[in-house]
């Protein structure tokens, strides 16, 4: 590559401006996963939900979210990228309006549902268009590494938000908070960001967008449910469906003239087996989060507030680790970058097994921001590999794949820890009474309330030693799961290197539509980012 053609294959400073406006709605959908801790008590006390309303509440979000994520990103790559964007984000931002002022629990799950979806349109479209704005691979790896601490900076600072808004106001104000950023991103966004769809596209199939809807959400829902109740039958026969109804989407992937999803591309290394690699990541990221979020609030007794407060040392961690890996992959193999940061995580959540019951919190966080920088490189590193390995015409729909099996690695990883973890409480506590005590922390510091201070105490400590073995265990079992994660990574990646991209003739480069208003996609000359030694 010419240094001529190398300066017309980077990004300006409008397309960095341009990463900004893509940056406001990923920080709030992420957001929007946490945002209820502490809004709930207030809410419920307003809005009076049924026990079964209140758990649609705080889950309907997610599950309509990653139920969709499938059908947005392929919808984008339709009928337009930025189209789809800009429609979400409008769409959330009425969500979030009715949301606020809902006067009953169905108005505010229905809202809530309404924001699920919207929330799916979002978020393949800002990694899609990442893909649009950034040809040059070192400055898209800086792009991507910016929406990844994007996602990371907005689940932290929900919880935070939240307790500072209702410190002063009414619990709507954490969903009014919503609205001047979509008004934000629907006024730059037509200035600053580019469009894409595929000219010609086939028609959108129904048959496929429904399969995977009902794939996706019963598997997500069964496996949530399944952590918190056990192997209760609603949720298992819910997850059996699911998974069902996969096998007739993947089926139909394999015959459709024009599928959702290119069942091709999980052949190629930097694609399926980064799928593969980031679903580890999310099982151990996610599903540990519960234990120690638990440790936090229910052993060291801090409150909701001062425990989110301390998640602050692992976003900075994250926001840290993540440059350095993308300044090291440029001289570095990606497998060995990503193998790396499974290390890092293992010794992370090894160094968790060494916490304490009493005066843990050093010991804790330090796992935490180990596990927490390595993970996040990790997935960095393979969401760049997925954007830079799809073809530009289905980059929507590859985000949306990676997007949905984050959900499903998450769901699986609280689900299996989970279990362990309540296995381990459940054989430590076997002989306690009351029964109610056997099951979890929660449970035995509730009824520990009913006793007499000394029975009380003694309990309490007892549950407490429990829960810290539990937790021990599980995080042992997630730093073998990172050790496997950095074979894999090794066996798998070890070919995929850096491959140059010759830029496309100057002709036929994606137009801006912010001045012609046109709509093109982005031209077939340029090639993937990523090649496989020796082929």
């Amino acid at each position: 590559m010419t240094e001529t053609e190398a300066l017309q294959a980077k990004a300006g400073r409008k397309e960095w401006f341009a990463l900004g406006v893509l940056l406001l709605p990923v920080l709030l959908v992420s957001m929007d996963l946490t945002v209820l801790y502490y809004a709930l008590p207030a809410m419920s006390a307003e809005l009076g939900p049924t026990g079964a309303q209140q758990l649609w509440m705080v889950d309907i979000y997610a599950f309509v979210l990653a139920g969709l994520l499938l059908t947005m990103g392929t919808l984008g790559d339709k009928i337009g990228r930025r189209r789809l964007l800009l429609a979400g984000a409008l769409a959330f931002g009425v969500g979030s309006l009715i949301a606020a002022y809902a006067s009953s629990a169905g108005e505010f799950i229905a809202a809530r549902a309404a924001m699920g979806v919207a929330g799916a349109t979002l978020m393949p479209s800002t990694l899609a268009l990442i893909r649009n704005l950034f040809h040059d691979q070192t400055q898209r790896r800086t792009a991507v590494a910016a929406w990844s601490g994007g996602m990371a900076a907005g689940a932290a600072l929900g919880p935070i938000i939240s307790g500072l808004l209702l410190d002063s106001f009414w619990w709507g104000s954490v969903f009014i908070i919503n609205v001047p950023v979509m008004v934000l991103l629907i006024v730059l966004g037509p200035v600053l960001l580019p469009e894409f769809k595929v000219p010609n596209a086939p028609r959108f199939d129904l048959i496929s967008a429904a399969l995977s809807l009902g794939a996706v959400l019963p598997v997500i829902y069964g496996l949530k449910r399944i952590a918190i109740n056990g192997l209760a039958p609603v949720p298992v026969a819910a997850a059996v469906i699911g998974l069902l109804l996969a096998v007739v989407f993947i089926r139909r992937q394999q015959v459709a003239a024009d599928p959702m999803i290119d069942l091709k591309l999980f052949r190629q290394r930097a694609y399926g087996a980064s799928i593969a690699i980031n679903l580890v990541a999310l099982f151990g990221m996610v599903g540990f989060s519960l234990f120690s979020t638990q440790y936090l609030q229910t052993v060291l007794g801090l409150s909701p507030f001062r425990a989110a407060l301390w998640t602050i040392p692992g976003t900075v961690a994250v926001g840290v680790a993540v440059p350095i890996a993308t300044a090291i992959v440029r001289f570095v193999r990606p497998a060995y970058v990503v193998a790396g940061g499974f290390i890092l995580a293992a010794g992370g959540f090894f160094t968790v097994t060494f916490t304490p019951v009493e005066d843990g919190l050093a010991v804790l966080l330090t796992g935490l921001v180990a596990l927490s920088a390595g993970l996040a490189v990790v997935m960095t590193m393979i969401t760049e590999m997925v954007v830079a390995t799809a073809p530009p015409e289905k980059a929507g729909a590859a985000s949306a794949v990676l997007q949905t099996g984050q959900e499903f690695g998450g769901a699986v990883g609280v689900a299996v820890l989970g279990s362990i973890g309540s296995a381990v409480y459940g054989h430590q506590m076997a002989r306690v009474l009351p029964e109610a005590a056997r099951e979890t922390l929660g449970g035995a510091v509730a009824a520990a309330q009913k006793l007499p201070a000394q029975a009380a105490g003694e309990l309490v400590a007892k549950a407490r030693l429990a829960f810290v073995q539990e937790m021990h265990v599980a995080a042992l079992a997630a730093a073998l799961l990172m050790v496997v994660g950095a074979v894999l990574a090794v066996v798998a990646l070890r070919h995929v290197k850096d491959a140059p991209k010759p830029p496309a003739e100057p002709g036929s480069s994606e137009s801006d539509s912010s001045e012609s208003g046109s709509v093109v996609a982005e031209p077939a000359a340029r090639k993937e980012d990523y090649a496989v030694a020796g082929k």
